[in-house]
């Protein structure tokens, strides 16, 4: 369209010599509904920090594209059995209709969620991941996921806004991804629970690897042969249980800083953990 051509004739130009650059117009958003070479916030958050968690159920909640754009493009590794106790390579989806964008689908995820309790009774917890018309109605996932969590008797389920329209790539949706893991795991965590594992002076997590063909794992045989413990992996082969564990860490080994280093910084702050 003439339009789009318009705007895309600045994204190609040619270096003149003695110039300082050559007019590339780049970092912009991409148009709605066109699909491009950049991630985006739901992409951020799905793909790359919670999807690999892998005994958690992620719903990607809006119309199924997203979700199957998402669904088991990354080669996240993991040990367990899919289906049982690992979900990692599935695809939930609430696969909204335009009677859904019209009457709100609050009601449907809710009903999602019923029905993942009784297919999928091993799992852990849920995650909410939300798509662009979750942003646009003003879908209440929070007050779904709290009214869910109390009835599954305290279930951990994590609403995340990770509309893709609110950031330019993919890396708003780390941070919002890591503020959640903030907000629905570490400030849930009751503050005199008694440990679930003896801590060792030599207990490290592994922040950002994805264990994207197995890399974790290499990573975690070197740490250990170290006379390191992983207590934790984030997130790749990762587990729920790993990451309620993680404040208690003496050392976060930083792998990809551009998408863990928020909940990183927080850690830092917050629990001492260098």
């Amino acid at each position: 369209p003439e339009k789009t051509a318009k705007r895309r004739a600045k994204h190609l130009n040619v270096h003149e010599s003695g110039k300082s650059d050559c007019g590339v117009k780049s970092n912009i958003k991409s148009i709605p509904g066109v699909m491009t070479i950049r991630g985006c916030a739901y992409a951020g958050s799905k793909g790359v920090v919670w999807g690999p968690i892998k005994d958690m159920i992620h719903i990607s909640h809006g119309p199924v594209g997203c979700g199957q754009y998402s669904w088991a493009a990354r080669r996240n590794y993991y040990i367990g059995t899919t289906g049982i106790d690992t979900f990692v390579t599935m695809q939930f989806t609430s696969d909204f209709q335009e009677k859904d964008i019209v009457f709100g689908g609050d009601k449907k995820l809710a009903k999602i969620m019923d029905e993942i309790q009784e297919l999928f009774p091993l799992n852990n917890g849920i995650t909410v991941q939300s798509e662009c018309p979750i942003g646009l109605i003003g879908d209440d996932i929070e007050a779904v996921s709290k009214v869910k969590s109390k009835e599954y008797d305290g279930k951990t389920i994590v609403p995340v806004r990770c509309e893709g329209f609110r950031g330019v790539s993919q890396s708003l949706g780390h941070h919002i991804a890591n503020d959640a893991i903030r907000d629905w795991v570490f400030d849930k965590l009751p503050a005199d629970a008694a440990p679930r594992f003896e801590p060792s002076d030599y207990d490290v997590a592994i922040i950002g690897d994805y264990n994207i063909g197995g890399d974790a794992w290499s990573s975690r045989i070197l740490l250990e042969e170290m006379g390191l413990r992983v207590i934790a992996q984030w997130s790749g082969d990762g587990s729920l249980a790993e990451l309620e564990a993680t404040p208690k860490a003496k050392l976060n080994v930083l792998h990809c800083y551009r998408s863990m280093n928020y909940i990183s910084r927080h850690m830092e702050e917050k629990f001492g953990i260098p």
